[in-house]
């Protein structure tokens, strides 16, 4: 299934897209896409649900308890930025308040001089996780969704501290447009993700690259924290980043970015100032 939420931010409603991907309204159905939904999802007729129009499409899922990131999770990101490549998941977190829809704009924040583009596969977890044994991560995701993980690099990297502070401004975090369940990406690890800005295609590689694959940061991020239901992981980016060419190029106002993921969707992002 495509699951999605629907309607004005902050009063989005639970759809999920029929066969001809028109979206139909879940809310008889669910409460929300959420943690409770996501943990106990019942059998869906999507045509049987009313249609919900043409709407605009919030994030994907809603009430998301954590956003775990994994950074320099691509061995030729870590090379662009000269990171080496790490032997353990580095990871991080972005605030949830970062969150927005797959179509809402991105809004340069005030004294931003360098935000930058991350597109990143993200999966939601459906099952609590602690303390996962070796294998059975996977048993944990409910589904796969985009996660654009915009950064204001001089706030990340030239202000001191950790990597939160310029990961974590408004509208940095789209989700969406969909959340795929798990069911319907039996190879999370190979699939095209791409990303342009204004028409020319900045990212273009391939999540069979990454260095850790979703199953395994299940168990190993379980070790360290646990992982509810609606909770949200994000699990890298491929080279191409603004940060990482010569010379180096940022986002400005008016710009839009387009990114994608094979059978995950799109987004079509304007970039506007604050």
């Amino acid at each position: 299934m495509k699951l999605v939420r629907w309607g004005e931010a902050g009063q989005e409603r639970p759809g999920v897209l029929d066969g001809s991907g028109r979206v139909r309204d879940l809310s008889g159905v669910v409460a929300d896409i959420d943690g409770a939904a996501l943990s106990n999802l019942p059998e869906i007729a999507p045509e049987t649900l009313p249609e919900a129009g043409d709407v605009r499409l919030g994030p994907c899922v809603g009430h998301v308890g954590k956003l775990v990131c994994v950074g320099l999770n691509y061995a030729d990101h870590a090379a662009e930025g000269g990171w080496d490549v790490p032997t353990e998941p580095v990871l991080f977190m972005k605030a949830t308040t970062c969150i927005s829809g797959p179509n809402d704009p991105v809004i340069l924040p005030p004294g931003s001089t360098k935000t930058d583009w991350e597109v990143e596969l993200g999966f939601a977890i459906g099952k609590r996780a602690k303390n996962v044994p070796e294998g059975t991560g996977a048993d944990h995701i409910a589904g796969y969704c985009i996660v654009n993980d915009i950064s204001e690099r001089a706030f990340q990297q030239e202000m001191g501290g950790q990597w939160t502070k310029g990961k974590s401004c408004d509208t940095f975090g789209p989700l969406g447009p969909w959340l795929v369940t798990a069911d319907e990406v039996p190879d999370p690890e190979n699939l095209h993700i791409w990303l342009e800005v204004d028409g020319q295609r900045m990212q273009d590689g391939n999540t069979g690259t990454m260095v850790f694959g979703p199953s395994f940061l299940v168990e190993y991020i379980s070790r360290f924290m646990t992982l509810e239901p609606g909770d949200v992981v994000s699990t890298g980016t491929p080279p191409g980043v603004g940060m990482g060419r010569s010379p180096q190029i940022f986002l400005r106002a008016g710009q839009t970015m387009r990114l994608g993921i094979d059978g995950l969707g799109e987004q079509n992002l304007p970039v506007q100032a604050s």
